[in-house]
């Protein structure tokens, strides 16, 4: 199996568009660590390219970001890539990594039931403060940083070759941090709502399968 990740970069609104620019830290790393990006962003992130990508290059480690629910992850104007009972076997012998709303509910199990190695992801809504004088440049946006900067500690950590859960566990330390921040420091007015959508995702982030299981 290929030394290579798989990226899906959806950016067809507001949510997409943030979590594939807060992606490209991500593979800025993976680059400079030698690693191959299979990066289907904005109109590639769809069906038939993340099948045909499969099919072909059959990537161990695979980041999704998009829209999604319990059943499913989204790409490209919500176009369903990954579905339960439908194509989640796909996902055999692979780690994954989902930036996406529930799908560790149900489709995480499943596809832990069909061979998949690990399933990170969120088994509720995954919620994040956006700072609406930011939207063209998300990567100045210091709000959303404190959600989103945790999240990509998964991906992260896993690239470097750390195993599943303490990638998990480096992310859930980082949600604490963050939260910690936000109660010992001069926080910007509202951001007392932000603790309570913080320690949201973290409770809600999930780790399924092999914990021990790492990339390489």
């Amino acid at each position: 199996m290929s030394k290579e990740v798989l990226v899906t970069r959806p950016e067809h609104d507001d949510t997409t568009f943030y979590l594939s620019k807060w992606c490209e830290k991500i593979l800025k790393y993976s680059k400079e660590r030698g690693i191959t990006i299979l990066d289907l962003v904005k109109e590639n992130a769809n069906k038939n390219k993340f099948d045909g990508i499969i099919s072909k290059k059959n990537p161990k480690l695979i980041i999704l970001n998009g829209h999604g629910n319990e059943n499913s992850v989204m790409g490209h104007k919500d176009e369903i890539l990954i579905e339960t009972d439908s194509n989640e076997s796909i996902l055999k012998s692979k780690i994954f990594y989902a930036v996406s709303c529930r799908s560790a509910r149900k489709l995480g199990p499943k596809a832990i039931e069909k061979g998949a190695i690990a399933y990170i992801g969120y088994d509720d809504d995954f919620i994040f403060v956006i700072d609406k004088n930011k939207t063209a440049t998300p990567l100045k946006d210091n709000y959303a940083k404190l959600f989103l900067e945790p999240s990509n500690e998964v991906a992260l950590s896993l690239i470097k070759g750390n195993r599943t859960e303490e990638s998990y566990i480096k992310s859930q330390n980082m949600f604490k941090k963050n939260i910690q921040k936000l109660l010992t420091s001069e926080s910007p007015p509202g951001s007392e709502n932000w603790v309570r959508y913080l320690f949201w995702d973290m409770k809600h982030q999930t780790i399924l399968g092999d914990k021990n299981a790492c990339f390489e």
